[in-house]
């Protein structure tokens, strides 16, 4: 049980320092507009999901309260996020074009790649260097998400990193 610090408001923990109402509760893909994809495909969106879930810091600035529900469904290169609360009535639809995203999806794509295929024959230090390259295409575009939905939710950058592992996961080829 956290431990409340007597300066913090009501709801905050002093471990966090965030409301433990600013998260997802759940996080479901829109089956016609995402594919089931492969077994592979299918488990890292999981774990994704499941990441983003646990650790997520989530809130809409103009509908306070949560935990949140949360269906993501992708269609011509747009990510639209419907957001409920609990109780799941609609709050908002945010429709965030992915075309800034097409080339860190890319890149990104292609360095998961090489790291996948480093870890069999590559030297620790070159496993490394693919890793650190790697990292920082995922925080530049975790900076991008984040600045792309200012305003419209309340996160942190650690969240923003999550929400474009799950965005990497829907568009991964098979």
């Amino acid at each position: 049980m956290p431990v409340r610090s007597p300066s913090a408001p009501a709801g905050f923990d002093r471990l966090s320092g965030r409301d433990p109402r600013a998260r997802l509760l759940s996080v479901d893909l829109d089956a016609e507009t995402i594919g089931p994809g492969t077994v592979d495909q299918a488990h890292e969106r999981r774990v994704a999901i499941a990441d983003l879930i646990d650790n997520g810091v989530f809130a809409l600035p103009h509908h306070p309260g949560g935990p949140y529900r949360m269906v993501i469904a992708l269609q011509d290169w747009r990510l639209a996020m419907d957001i409920r609360g609990q109780d799941g009535r609609p709050l908002i639809v945010h429709v965030l074009s992915l075309a800034p995203f097409r080339p860190l999806l890319k890149d990104y794509a292609f360095l998961c790649g090489r790291h996948h295929a480093a870890l069999r024959t590559a030297t620790p230090a070159q496993i490394e260097a693919i890793d650190m390259g790697r990292r920082g295409l995922h925080n530049e575009a975790a900076e991008l998400l984040g600045d792309r939905l200012a305003g419209k939710i309340v996160s942190d950058f650690d969240t923003m990193r999550r929400l474009f592992t799950l965005l990497a996961a829907l568009h991964r080829q098979g």
